[in-house]
């Protein structure tokens, strides 16, 4: 299946064999403090830049109306975000895994982030459309 926005991807979760737990990480974008004109340039034109995790939580499909319901319920932490990374973890065929589970993927997802690797993660941007990194 192609995943051509976040309701691809929350559609896909829903019809797997295996129950899904979906997981997120929240991140703003910008420059480190110590960025040359030109990296500051760079991120101007739409390239470069870093990614700062910001907050991450689990969920499983079900419990995900929508995109639109994601974003509104993280907007209620107060947090400008640019750009939320999902992956999904598989449990058995009746049962998603919990969030104790998660714990520890969602804790090497903000790793991944903080280090560049994005591999394996798909982002949206924050009206629910994929972005091509890298």
């Amino acid at each position: 299946m192609s995943i051509s926005s976040f309701d691809d991807l929350l559609r896909a979760a829903r019809e797997m064999t295996q129950a899904q737990r979906l997981l997120f990480v929240f991140t703003a974008a910008g420059v480190p403090e110590d960025a040359t004109p030109a990296q500051h340039e760079r991120y101007q034109s739409g390239q470069g830049g870093t990614l700062t995790p910001l907050m991450c939580v689990d969920k499983t499909p079900d419990e995900v109306v929508s995109f639109d319901a994601l974003r509104d319920e993280a907007r209620q932490f107060g947090q400008l975000w640019d750009i939320v990374f999902v992956a999904a973890m598989s449990g058995s065929a009746s049962r998603s895994p919990t969030s104790e589970q998660a714990e520890a993927p969602l804790r090497r997802m903000v790793e991944s982030i903080k280090s560049g690797d994005v591999a394996g993660l798909v982002p949206f941007d924050s009206e629910g459309q994929p972005v091509q990194i890298g």
